[in-house]
């Protein structure tokens, strides 16, 4: 596909947004019509799941399309290495005018050194948004790293910076530079990164615009929090109507960027993307707000709009939110490159239950512990390793079954099934799968020990062995390409 007719593509990343924070998600407080209407009309993956529910190596895995023992970025902290990949390289290799705004985190130092920006031509950014912004006064950096304030609240000063982008990106004046997404000279690339509706890491706060929070307090809770939400530390009650705030007025924006495309004309040829780093439990599940394989953690919202999506499309398996990047590429006719560990999506909306996609997405966890997991669609199955560091080890020899979830009976997994005799045949598989799923991403095939014996307390469990079936069909990982 020559540059000429290839479309523009624009990704909108969230930070810490659970998957039931949308209509399509199930929330019925109507905070994200814009992201419904994406979803009803364009493609929704109903199961998206993160590679890690880490905000770094997520991070990296959504710029890769690599797992984060395989880029390095196991944990926060860690630079993404120079030598790696990222969508920007492919894209503006293809021809793309490529832009990043927003939260980076994936450098070591603050303004992000050129050599540190994943190859990304245009820049306005922050390496840590939280550290460098407040709900109501935004920095971040230029090009050239000198401080720019952006006025408003921060998610509206990020939508302003993204439409402006686009702007400069289109119409005549583009068009003298060779940028111009409209009339054939050069289709533009743009990772749009906000930071709502992470917490403020200072204050622990969710800070909405003003009024917002009100509107949503003491309304609807997810009944997995509603259930722990008395657990020691949890913050459900005190932070639930912040977060929602946020997020109702982040699909605000959301909507003026369509509303901008639209009156540009850019809306027919532009994909936009829309999912984040990973889930949010409000301390229910650990001491932090995430960094644990429930689906709390790990499930995030993901739907698409624009050439290749629109159609009503949905995805009804467990994806991995690491099959973003072979999607877009695929999608806009370039070569998915053999390193990518994730896999394109498009298969799935000519046929969603093809039989050579994974029936289960894969997990690694960090920083809390060094966990793994496979996650299916009824099936949690979970192991740590108890032996390890999870700031220094990203992986690990040894592990023990942690948890199994039957998600068809269990949804908001408050019964754990580990160690159950019931379920051992059944957990012998998944841990069998997970050890394929390990290798698959380059992992050296560790140990991983049953979860000791528990008695049923109710004498009555029962589980069908072949439970899983279907699950286990050989299937090769990365990138897959389309006769």
């Amino acid at each position: 596909m020559p540059p000429a007719t290839r479309p523009n593509v624009i990704v909108v990343f969230t930070d810490q947004q659970r998957w039931d924070t949308t209509g399509v998600g199930g929330n019925p407080l109507d905070l994200t019509p814009t992201f419904d209407r994406m979803a009803r009309h364009g493609t929704h993956a109903t199961q998206a799941i993160t590679p890690q529910p880490v905000c770094a190596p997520a991070r990296a895995a959504l710029q890769t399309g690599q797992y984060p023992t395989t880029t390095g970025c196991f944990r926060n902290g860690v630079r993404l290495p120079e030598d790696r990949r990222t969508l920007a390289h492919h894209f503006a290799d293809a021809g793309y005018a490529t832009g990043y705004i927003g939260k980076w985190h994936l450098a070591d130092d603050e303004p992000v050194p050129p050599d540190q920006r994943g190859g990304y031509q245009s820049w306005l950014g922050s390496n840590v948004l939280e550290f460098t912004s407040e709900a109501y006064r935004v920095t971040m950096f230029d090009d050239d790293g000198a401080p720019v304030m952006l006025p408003g609240y921060r998610s509206d000063a990020l939508f302003d910076a993204a439409i402006r982008f686009v702007a400069d990106h289109t119409g005549p004046a583009a068009a003298a530079g060779g940028t111009n997404g409209t009339d054939g000279a050069r289709p533009f690339f743009l990772f749009c990164s906000l930071i709502e509706p992470h917490h403020q890491n200072e204050t622990d706060s969710y800070p909405a615009p003003e009024g917002y929070e009100e509107r949503y307090q003491g309304r609807w809770v997810p009944p997995d929090l509603a259930a722990l939400a008395g657990e020691p530390g949890a913050s459900v009650h005190r932070h639930i109507g912040g977060y929602y705030g946020q997020i109702r007025r982040v699909d605000e924006g959301l909507g003026r960027l369509r509303d901008a495309l639209r009156s540009m004309g850019l809306l027919e040829n532009t994909i936009i993307a829309v999912t984040s780093d990973h889930g949010c439990h409000f301390k229910t599940r650990n001491a932090e707000y995430k960094r644990s394989c429930h689906d709390a953690s790990l499930r995030v919202p993901l739907a698409l709009s624009g050439p290749g999506f629109d159609g009503g499309h949905r995805i009804d398996r467990p994806v991995s939110t690491i099959d973003l990047p072979p999607t877009l590429l695929d999608a806009a006719g370039l070569a998915v490159p053999e390193e990518m560990q994730g896999r394109s999506l498009l298969p799935l909306l000519a046929d969603p239950a093809a039989s050579d996609f994974p029936e289960e997405a894969f997990v690694q966890v960090s920083e809390s512990e060094v966990g793994r997991a496979i996650r299916t669609s009824r099936w949690m199955y979970y192991v740590t390793a108890p032996d390890a560091d999870p700031w220094q080890d990203a992986a690990a020899e040894r592990y023990v079954e942690t948890a199994l979830y039957d998600l068809s009976h269990d949804p908001y997994e408050l019964d754990n099934l580990a160690g159950l005799a019931s379920h051992r045949t059944l957990a012998d598989r998944l841990r069998d799968r997970l050890l394929e799923r390990m290798i698959q991403a380059g992992e050296e095939r560790p140990v991983i020990e049953p979860h000791p014996p528990v008695g049923d307390v109710i004498g009555q469990r029962r589980v069908d062995p072949e439970a899983c079936a279907g699950t286990w069909r050989p299937v090769r990982f990365g990138h897959q390409p389309r006769g």
